[in-house]
């Protein structure tokens, strides 16, 4: 009976599977670790490229010659036989897997990955020109990239021979705690700690702004170089299997992701100073700006725990920072104090609030994000002429810039209040001067100018002349009144004059008294002030002195009468405003008068 086509395919068929069995048998043998102490103690990989490129082969043969011999249920002592080899073959697998991972730990660390894989973002601690760090950078990866290159690729080989193999355990575990070590250690040496809530709010505010700070800076390199760069290795070891590649980072990285970015959630929930807003933004804006990282490295289903995790801490960081900001407007609104500043100059909650709000303003994009879609509740809905644009109450996207102008307007109230406890009405208006001057300068050199916008500045210096003028009227109308409306229309009499002379005397030395210890803080708002006070007052008097000087020197009543030369007011004008009061007491009623205590002022 003769053997037809098939009989023929079958026995070439297992002539080749017998070869590869042999094959297979010859190689895997000499590299048992059980067989010698130089297959023992040698890497496959290290000896001999070439024959380590010939073990994989022979276990992807192996592993068809056990299909055929399962398939035909034939020869079942050779079955048995390339199963054992397989079992040494993975065995020999597994070690060169480890001491690929195991010596190769420098060159394998998720920075330098990282770092191969964007040259761009490689940088350096010390300064260098161009041309000297593109040299530096290009040698300093070459060097790791020539070994460490290699040492990927193999161990993708075998995690691919492993894995076709059904020994897919055996290589992820071992994966899984060396590169796992690798990655915890690394978060260790950046500072990161296991900090509880509870410990946090502990915490003395010094050393947990320090912590603060070196989460800031590690951060950064813990996103873009170590989840980064240990993502690169796990996809290039773990190419063939989805499924294998997405766990593995998983369980390698979650659970110092989460480490890292509950911390910002945790440091929130324990902060409620308004002091501490700015490390809260600070925090905020670290995530915010890796967020795009964060998505894109840990975007599947099994690291989804970290990107609620990153999601938790910029939502718990927003509610705080908006919390804070209505603990700053209470405290502005509860402000109790009842002692007037001394000669009405600027109020020191005026200088906290405008520097706070100031330096708020250097996290508008921050701070606009954050009260994105956040309504101001109805009590704090701005007047319409608050702005240039009517609107603007319901625009949700301006609800930061209607925040700082809500606070900023609730800070004018607050000092109209302040401005009451005063007794003399001028100094109440020049308190509000010194203090509405230093808000729109605070306004006019910060990024509220971008805010508020020059409408709002324009009208709120229109309303500081306004208390300005108030000032002047009210604290200057009885000297100016002193002096006749038209003193070229009208003639006095000897006695007349006299009597004009001494009121005017007596009220301006009452005033310069009285206002000498008086304040107005900003330099150029004071010269304005004076310059203004002096228009109305030096020509009306310089003319009233022209007109009776000749009368009174004919009398002999010169002396007597006439104290202040025309040119001794601006003198004396010159020195108000600095709060220094006349011979150590502006309100004492045994001051000197200022041609007493002005010697260097001349009476012609």
């Amino acid at each position: 009976m003769r053997n037809g086509p098939s009989t023929t395919l079958h026995t070439l068929s297992e002539s080749m599977m017998d070869e590869n069995l042999e094959h297979a048998k010859s190689i895997i043998t000499k590299w048992d670790p059980n067989s010698s102490t130089i297959a023992k103690f040698t890497s496959l990989f290290y000896e001999s490229r070439c024959e380590a490129k010939d073990f994989l082969k022979s276990v992807k043969q192996l592993q068809q010659t056990m299909h055929f011999y399962a398939s035909h249920n034939t020869f079942s002592e050779k079955l048995v036989q390339a199963q054992n080899l397989m079992k040494v073959a993975m065995k020999r697998l597994e070690k060169e897997f480890y001491q690929i991972l195991s010596s190769n730990r420098d060159h394998l660390d998720p920075e330098s990955v990282s770092s191969r894989s964007s040259t761009s973002e490689y940088e350096y601690e010390y300064e260098a020109s161009p041309e000297d760090e593109i040299q530096l950078a290009g040698e300093s990866i070459s060097k790791v990239e020539k070994f460490s290159t290699l040492a990927m690729f193999d161990l993708s080989s075998i995690a691919d021979c492993m894995i076709s193999s059904g020994y897919d355990k055996d290589c992820v575990k071992i994966y899984k705690i060396m590169r796992k070590s690798i990655v915890d250690e690394a978060l260790y040496k950046l500072g990161v700690e296991s900090l509880t809530s509870s410990q946090i709010h502990k915490m003395d505010w010094e050393l947990l702004e320090l912590k603060i700070k070196n989460w800031l800076n590690a951060v950064k390199i813990a996103v873009k170089s170590l989840f980064h760069g240990e993502r690169i290795v796990c996809d290039h070891v773990f190419s063939t299997s989805h499924f294998i590649r997405d766990s593995c980072f998983s369980d390698i990285t979650k659970e110092a992701a989460i480490l890292l970015f509950r911390f910002p959630e945790s440091v929130a929930k324990s902060q409620k100073s308004p002091e501490k807003v700015f490390r809260m933004l600070d925090l905020y804006d670290a995530i915010s700006k890796l967020w795009s990282d964060i998505d894109s490295i840990f975007s599947f289903d099994f690291t989804s725990v970290v990107r609620s995790q990153a999601t938790n801490s910029l939502k718990r960081l927003g509610d705080t920072v908006r919390a804070m900001l209505s603990d700053f407007e209470s405290l502005i609104q509860k402000d109790s104090s009842k002692t007037p500043v001394p000669g009405g100059g600027l109020h020191p909650l005026t200088r906290y609030t405008m520097n706070y709000l100031s330096y708020l303003t250097d996290y508008s994009g921050i701070l606009s994000d954050i009260f994105s879609n956040c309504l101001l509740q109805k009590n704090t809905s701005l007047p319409e002429s608050y702005f240039d644009s009517p609107n603007l109450n319901d625009n949700p996207s301006s609800a930061f810039t209607i925040r700082m102008a809500w606070i900023v307007l609730v800070l004018l109230c607050k000092l109209d209040g302040k401005a009451r406890l005063y007794k003399d009405p001028a100094l109440a208006y020049l308190f509000l001067t010194n203090n509405l001057e230093y808000v729109v300068q605070k306004i006019q050199t910060s990024n509220l100018r971008y805010l508020l916008g020059e409408d709002w500045i324009s009208q709120h210096k229109a309303k500081m002349k306004q208390y300005a003028a108030s000032y002047e009227r009210m604290g200057w109308s009885n000297v100016i009144s002193a002096i006749p409306e038209d003193t070229t229309a009208t003639t006095m009499s000897l006695e007349e004059a006299k009597e004009c002379f001494n009121n005017f005397n007596s009220a301006f030395e009452q005033i310069y008294r009285t206002q000498s210890s008086w304040i107005v803080t900003d330099r150029k708002l004071r010269e304005e002030i004076k310059v203004s006070i002096a228009r109305k007052l030096v020509p009306a008097y310089g003319e009233l002195y022209r007109k009776y000087r000749d009368l009174l020197r004919s009398e002999n009543e010169m002396e007597s009468v006439v104290r202040f030369h025309p040119h001794d007011l601006g003198n004396y004008l010159s020195d108000l405003f600095y709060g220094t009061g006349v011979s150590g007491s502006a309100s004492s009623s045994t001051s000197s008068s200022p041609a007493q205590s002005r010697g260097k002022h001349s009476r012609r």
